[in-house]
């Protein structure tokens, strides 16, 4: 009987996942249009191509980040690495959004984009600037991580106080996963994300997806397992 690693290898298991909200949900900023081509086309591109290329391979019993990471291979790219990336950016991707969503967060999350940008309009704009800025395609991310400044001592695992928001910016499929950075929220500047409804103006897309679309809600309960990850790794768990 075939196990179900080798069960894994035979089917394609990497499945095209819907955004968590109806596709005319997140009109007019975000059209029907747009996201019937960008998750119904180009996603599903990416998933059908990942599944042809990780049939009958060892890849097949991975999980998504796994193939990611396994891939990237300190970049240097193997074949399935870009599906596989563009597979789980987009996911993310679906999830930063909500109907009804942007304007500021509060609470906890507030407390800390206050702390490590100084402000949230100082973070707004850092923010614009990265997915504007980023040469052809790619994604604007804010992260999670230990500030390599800050961590002390001989001891390789940064302190719970070492980890800031931080944001980046990667080209093409590249994520946050291959340096093992937590994601808390991306925007896709891919140009199919957003040409049907603005063309070629990308800073108005990147301004209505701050304004009028980012799930706060969703990056508030990243924040809260990346924070979880970070106490573990500095009490040597991880």
């Amino acid at each position: 009987m075939a196990s179900s690693g080798d069960a894994a290898k035979e089917q394609g298991k990497f499945e095209l996942r819907p955004p968590p909200y109806p596709l005319d949900a997140l009109a007019p900023y975000m059209s029907l249009n747009t996201l019937e081509f960008h998750w119904g086309k180009h996603h599903r591109a990416y998933v059908d191509n990942l599944n042809k290329q990780v049939l009958g391979t060892e890849l097949g019993g991975l999980s998504l980040e796994n193939v990611i990471v396994k891939t990237y291979n300190n970049g240097d790219l193997h074949p399935p690495f870009n599906n596989a990336a563009q597979v789980w950016n987009h996911d993310f991707f679906w999830d930063s959004m909500k109907p009804g969503g942007g304007g500021r967060p509060e609470g906890h999350l507030l407390k800390l984009i206050e702390r490590d940008f100084g402000s949230y309009d100082a973070f707004e704009k850092e923010f614009r600037t990265a997915a504007i800025s980023q040469f052809g395609s790619g994604w604007a991310w804010l992260i999670y991580k230990a500030d390599a400044g800050e961590v002390k001592g001989a001891d390789p695992v940064p302190l719970e106080k070492d980890y800031k928001l931080s944001i980046m910016k990667t080209p093409n499929a590249v994520n946050p996963l291959v340096w093992d950075y937590s994601t808390l929220l991306t925007v896709d500047v891919w140009e199919h994300a957003y040409y049907l409804d603005y063309q070629n103006r990308r800073p108005d897309y990147v301004s209505v997806f701050l304004e009028k679309l980012i799930s706060w809600d969703a990056v508030s309960a990243r924040l809260e397992v990346a924070e979880a990850k970070a106490a573990e790794k500095a009490k040597g768990k991880l």
